[in-house]
């Protein structure tokens, strides 16, 4: 009987522990997926903001004559 009640203990302590683990992964695995897809979004984003500017700074200058004198 002291076998079967000393089984059940490290079997009730080896799933507390792999669902702990599986807890601490499935908390680990969407904040990396989150963080990688927000960063590929924000560079894309980025190139388009830098494209429009430069843009306007060129329609700006042509607007102007060319180039501007230095104050």
């Amino acid at each position: 009987m002291s076998e079967e009640i000393k089984s059940e203990m490290i079997s009730r302590r080896s799933l507390f522990s792999l669902l702990g683990l599986g807890v601490a992964f499935g908390l680990a695995v969407p904040t990396t997926v989150l963080t990688v897809s927000d960063a590929e979004a924000q560079t894309a984003g980025m190139e388009r903001r830098q494209d429009r500017r430069t843009g306007r700074q060129d329609r700006r200058e042509q607007r102007r004559g060319g180039t501007t004198t230095p104050q």
